[in-house]
């Protein structure tokens, strides 16, 4: 396993459905903006929106990506969401399998190698 600091991003986003976290997910990991998205159904969301507390079920996605892909990811999210401000939030991965890292690196745009 490395344990140095490294290039890849986990992103964290919602969908209103199924059915739009799976077209979301399809797209980028087409477009190698992410290497996977992990869809887990069943979230439930509560936040303030325009003065309102607001109530959802929506369906959250864990996009694997690089730091490298992180900005054109988010500028292609936002064209194919449908919410007004869709949830980007990018957390940084200390450490992963070395075959793992090597497979997400191969699955998305060129990124620093791996050590």
């Amino acid at each position: 396993m490395t344990d140095s600091p490294t290039p890849f991003r986990l992103v964290l986003t919602t969908a209103s459905s199924p059915g739009a976290a799976s077209r979301l997910a399809r797209t980028l990991v087409e477009e190698r903006l992410a290497a996977c998205a992990t869809l887990l159904p069943g979230a439930t969301s509560i936040y303030r929106w325009k003065g309102q507390i607001e109530t959802a079920d929506e369906v959250m996605l864990l996009l694997k990506t690089t730091e490298e892909q992180v900005g054109a990811l988010e500028k292609r999210l936002k064209e194919l969401h449908s919410y007004e401000t869709p949830e980007f939030l990018v957390l940084k991965v200390d450490g992963g399998s070395a075959e793992y890292l090597a497979w997400l690196q191969s699955s998305v745009g060129s990124s620093p190698e791996v050590s």
